[in-house]
């Protein structure tokens, strides 16, 4: 090479050389080889750091996933069953978290930890009301997972779902909050509220389990996929979750209110929603009423139609459900009432729900 051609050299910027585009001097423009190569090391990096924060939420998490096998016993046929879930522990006491739909009246629990060690479990207490159950193991050296914020969780972030689908122990899958602020029927009939919705994929298994974020603090409990659909998966807000457990393991279970009625959600009558206080476009029809019950001491009767309580509108039977808090029991509280032509306002103390039987 000349000295000429050597000096032109040393004084090329084989950086912007690397990155920018050149002609073919047809017209067409063409891109440098080094910027491929470049953008490849950006994907390889940018891939590298989203299975380092899924590796990482994994291993951090892993050891407090817990599988549950649950015994069942058939009455009058001399059969037993068996089936299987996810939960996790979340006390160094042994306090495990897990739906209830996985554990409620079953004979027999057996948990196997992440260790491999199996332990006989005790139940403390399930609310089917919200599919949450707590169980407790007597074993040493356990690791609990740490509880996040559900208030803190924003569409989009990582998502991770980790437990034990048909058996396959400790499997994970990995996608995004897809949605906040979901409702989901429970089994009881009540609504759910504040569910959170993933595309992480739960299957037959996982039910229990951990929603995990990036830095594998616990944002939910999986609980539910809708089939056939892909994709739509669902967790209850890890928030609702530590209520609920803190109820099961204070009392057994989770009180509520009751007034001691069967109702149906029906459509206000015409003109009514323009009175003050009716603004809603449905209401609670009574259709019966417990004998002695809080209702009929009440003097509510067949064919009212419940418009508030407390203060509050209900347009409907979830409405009613939301408000029968615990808070409620015993305490006398206003009810609005339309029994035609009349809105009337009748003071009524909800009573205690009795807890639903295993």
């Amino acid at each position: 090479m000349s000295g000429k051609y050597a000096m032109v050299a040393s004084t090329i910027d084989w950086d912007e050389l690397w990155t920018e585009p050149v002609s073919d001097g047809g017209g067409e423009t063409l891109q440098a080889v080094g910027t491929s190569v470049v953008n490849d090391q950006d994907d390889l990096a940018l891939l590298d750091a989203y299975s380092r924060a899924v590796v990482g939420a994994a291993e951090r998490v892993g050891p407090s996933v817990v599988h549950i096998e649950a015994s069942y016993s058939k009455s009058g046929r001399g059969r037993s069953s068996r089936d299987s879930g996810s939960g996790f522990v979340f006390t160094s006491s042994g306090y495990i978290l897990t739906n209830s739909h996985v554990v409620h009246g079953a004979d027999q629990l057996d948990v196997t930890l992440a260790d491999g060690n199996q332990h006989r479990a005790d139940r403390i207490g399930d609310d089917p009301e919200t599919d949450l159950a707590v169980i407790r193991v007597h074993a040493g050296d356990l690791v609990p997972a740490t509880l996040g914020d559900s208030k803190k969780v924003r569409v989009g972030q990582l998502a991770l779902a980790i437990g034990h689908p048909y058996g396959f122990q400790s499997s994970v899958t990995a996608g995004v909050v897809s949605a906040l602020g979901r409702s989901l029927r429970a089994g009881s009939g009540r609504l759910i509220d504040d569910v959170l919705q993933t595309d992480a994929a739960l299957n037959p298994g996982n039910s229990g389990g951990p929603l995990v974020d990036s830095r594998g603090n616990v944002i939910g409990v999986n609980t539910a996929m809708i089939l056939p659909a892909q994709g739509i998966c669902f967790a209850i807000a890890i928030n609702t979750a530590k209520f609920v457990a803190g109820r099961l393991i204070r009392d057994g279970r989770v009180r509520r209110a009751r007034i001691g009625i069967a109702v149906q959600t029906v459509p206000l009558p015409a003109g009514l929603g323009d009175r003050k206080g009716s603004e809603r476009r449905g209401g609670v029809l009574v259709v019966g009423l417990d004998p002695g019950g809080p209702a009929e001491r009440a003097g509510l009767e067949e064919g009212d139609l419940i418009l508030g309580l407390d203060g509050h509108p209900v347009g409907g039977i979830d409405d009613l459900h939301r408000l029968l808090t615990e808070e409620r029991v015993g305490i006398k509280v206003p009810m609005r009432v339309l029994r035609r032509p009349e809105i009337l306002t009748l003071p009524i103390v909800p009573a205690e729900a009795a807890a639903q039987e295993p």
